[in-house]
């Protein structure tokens, strides 16, 4: 069981392959949503990701300041299924965000979350910023966490 972050350039092929792989399944299968999962940001962000057994299981991307917003952003959250319950989307999560605080020097970041997932991102200091609203017909919410550094 290793973590890893990596930035784009220092991802194999295979690597890459993968995360893209289980994004999919996640993101447009599981979910039933069709739209652009590769949608241009991968180049400029961090990919944080945990493989167990060779399998990447738990994954996301740190987006610097100014690629989706202003401030930094954690996107394409995800855990495989058969990984749930298990409390590695808190340590996930937890990980992304020390590494924005402490390497990228940030103390404000801003996401779009499913609404479903509020509490949990609010249990890390998010605050909702919108309503809910659909994107790609599930409903979702804008949140912001603000810390001292």
């Amino acid at each position: 069981m290793s973590w890893y972050l990596k930035r784009f350039d220092d991802l194999t092929n295979m690597e890459l392959y993968i995360i893209l792989k289980e994004r999919t399944s996640v993101f447009v299968v599981e979910q039933n949503c069709p739209y652009p999962e590769v949608d241009g940001k991968d180049p400029k962000s961090y990919h944080l990701y945990k493989e167990e057994h060779g399998e990447i299981i738990a994954y996301l991307r740190v987006l610097p300041a100014g690629v989706s917003y202003k401030e930094p952003s954690i996107g394409r959250v995800l855990v495989k299924k058969e990984h749930r319950g298990r409390g590695i989307a808190e340590e996930l999560l937890r990980r992304g965000l020390d590494f924005i605080h402490h390497e990228l020097k940030e103390d404000t970041v801003k996401i779009q979350a499913q609404d479903y997932l509020r509490k949990f991102y609010g249990s890390f200091g998010f605050k909702a910023i919108t309503e809910t609203y659909l994107e790609d017909n599930i409903p979702h919410v804008d949140m912001l966490l603000q810390t001292e550094l």
